[in-house]
């Protein structure tokens, strides 16, 4: 939800609770206001009927409210004098609308003459449905008038003032590490998103130079690394050529060799995922794992028979991504050479691919790996001496990077499914 509707959605809970409280206020009050307007008339028609009354006595006949709003009537003296003035809600039956309707009536005692009479006098009030079912219908009306116009602020007014927050925010979505990208606020002169502005700038020059200062430091530490590796290993090799070695000093010239190009091996694949997690692969492009796969499947077809392992290949469909090729390529060369290596003498190795998925299903040992470790680095699940332990590492990277779901399950044989979103 936007952050604009966010605020109209409270905002329009709590104008919701705001004006209903207020409407019962309101009613309330208007029908007191309405209540006393009547009462202060019907006070003041008793005592002109009353003083009427003093000038006519044939008034005092008038029983019956029939074309009068008043009645009359002898009581006896016991019970006028305790009486006082009476205002109540009753129900009279009116010709014009055939149907009982609500009215306010007084009811009061007076003396004229050494005689009691009782007066009833009445008025005619607004009906409390109708009062409720008008009220009720202005104020929706309010209610969705104010809404509206709030609306309306919104995507207009209050949308051009937080124009540069989502300019911002639509840069900070396209910011790339590596790409030299600039970041040009839009002016504005609310304090709030000049400062939000200038963290920003200040959070991406940190982590510009952070991201140059590591990268710099991987490419010279590997460099560094590289070149006496290489020298040694030369040397080494020039050594093992030389006619007076005897048999042991061959074999440790060789264990020596060995060891220093697993170290080469590692070097290159620690500086890979570090270039990995780093995003320093940009370069995206649709690439078809299925021919990806078949590439790299006849390149490792001298390894695998050597193995003893075969291969077998099924398309459900042609697997179109957006990615950087070479990591392509190291993602499946990982996942077929680690389904190789270590696989069983005759066993095999299945690929199937799907519209946007790929399982590789490979025989080895017949107790299922641990989830939890397989893609750590330097984890190993055999003793195999020429392995880093970054393999899967390195796939978990890839898969990282791209948002891809990498799944293991273990039916005759060790199974991974690699989802593309």
């Amino acid at each position: 939800m936007k952050l604009l509707n966010h605020t109209l959605k409270y905002l329009s809970i709590t104008l919701f609770v705001i004006i209903s409280v207020w409407a019962a206020i309101f009613y309330i009050n208007m029908l007191d206001e309405v209540y006393d307007s009547l009462d202060d008339g019907l006070d003041n028609y008793k005592l002109l009927i009353i003083k009427k009354a003093q000038e006519d006595s044939t008034i005092l006949t008038r029983n019956e409210f029939a074309e009068s709003n008043y009645e009359i009537r002898e009581i006896p003296e016991t019970l006028a004098l305790p009486q006082k003035d009476i205002h109540m809600d009753t129900l009279m039956y009116m010709l014009n609308e055939e149907d009982f309707e609500p009215v306010r009536m007084l009811t009061s005692a007076f003396r004229l003459n050494n005689r009691y009479y009782e007066l009833k006098v009445i008025s005619s009030m607004v009906e409390e449905d109708d009062l409720i079912e008008d009220l009720f219908y202005s104020l929706i009306w309010l209610y969705v008038a104010l809404i509206t116009s709030i609306i309306i602020v919104n995507n207009f007014l209050l949308k051009k003032t937080w124009k540069p927050f989502y300019l911002l925010l639509e840069q900070l979505k396209q910011f790339k590490l590596g790409k030299d990208p600039v970041i040009t606020p839009a002016e504005t002169e609310v304090k709030e998103f000049k400062e939000l502005n200038e963290a920003v700038g200040l959070l991406i020059n940190r982590s510009l130079e952070a991201y140059n200062g590591q990268k710099h430091f991987i490419e010279n530490a590997s460099h560094e690394l590289q070149t006496p590796l290489a020298i040694s290993i030369n040397k080494l090799e020039l050594l093992a050529e030389k006619e007076d070695q005897t048999e042991t000093n061959l074999i440790a010239i060789g264990q020596v060799i060995q060891t220093l190009e697993r170290l080469t091996k590692l070097n290159k694949s620690l500086l890979l995922l570090s270039k990995i997690e780093n995003k320093q692969f940009q370069d995206n492009e649709q690439v078809n794992i299925n021919s990806v796969f078949k590439t790299i499947i006849e390149e490792f077809t001298d390894f695998a028979d050597y193995k003893n392992v075969s291969f077998s290949f099924r398309e459900n469909g042609q697997l179109l991504v957006e990615m950087n090729k070479n990591l392509a390529e190291i993602l499946i060369t990982n996942f077929i050479k680690n389904a190789i290596v270590h696989n069983i003498p005759n066993g095999f190795v299945r690929i199937i691919i799907n519209p946007s998925s790929f399982t590789i299903h490979n025989s080895g040992s017949e107790v299922p790996l641990n989830q939890e470790y397989i893609f750590k680095r330097f984890h190993k699940k055999t003793n195999e001496k020429n392995s880093t332990g970054l393999g899967l590492a390195i796939v978990k990277a890839i898969a990282n990077l791209y948002d891809l779901s990498i799944g293991y399950s273990y039916e005759n044989g060790h199974q991974m499914t690699v989802s593309f979103k």
